[in-house]
């Protein structure tokens, strides 16, 4: 489908509201593939003014307790999707229409937003490890648990060291991170 420009938009409706021509003459003439669209423009002019033929630049997202309320003004009144989208001051009545046969399907659940994209991949990564860590022989997880215990225990004897004196060990690390960096860099 094509995109329209809203000075285009508005000059048709504007020829229609003011000229003899109908929609079928006026979709002949500008060459627009279906009347039905010049008929949604003049509504939409006629509901809205101006602001009803510019795009919209981002999705509004209504309240699950909003489209209960206009569902609930449909079936106590009566009145058509177009009505109620514009006592709503709804632009697209077909949103309506989609509310109320979702609700109709889904119930209230349906109505709620739902999350956009794909899913994270976390949980794939954990069953990927664990089917690493059952593939694993014997010998294989004790070294790994083996070569966990090292670490925790030279962490350990680090922190110990650290809470006797910590200014001893502060100076003894700073002193190695100077003579490396001199090293590192270009005299």
């Amino acid at each position: 489908m094509a995109k329209y420009s809203d000075s285009f938009k508005l000059k048709i409706v504007k020829e229609y509201l003011e000229g003899p021509m109908g929609y079928r003459l006026l979709a002949k003439k500008y060459n627009v593939p279906d009347k039905a669209q010049i008929r949604i423009w003049v509504n939409a002019y006629k509901a809205f003014g101006e602001d009803g033929l510019r795009k919209k630049r981002s999705k509004t997202v209504y309240p699950v307790q909003f489209k209960l309320d206009v569902l609930n003004f449909i079936r106590q009144t009566g009145t058509s999707y177009k009505d109620t989208a514009i006592e709503f001051k709804l632009r697209n009545p077909s949103l309506i229409a989609n509310w109320m046969r979702t609700f109709l399907i889904e119930g209230i659940e349906g109505l709620k937003e739902k999350p956009k994209g794909r899913a994270p991949m976390s949980g794939k990564r954990k069953t990927k490890q664990s089917k690493q860590e059952k593939a694993m022989s014997r010998e294989e997880q004790l070294e790994r648990e083996n070569e966990l215990l090292r670490l925790e225990n030279a962490y350990l004897k680090k922190l110990k060291a650290f809470q006797e004196n910590p200014n001893a060990y502060l100076e003894k690390h700073k002193q190695r991170w100077h003579s490396n960096s001199k090293k590192k860099g270009s005299n």
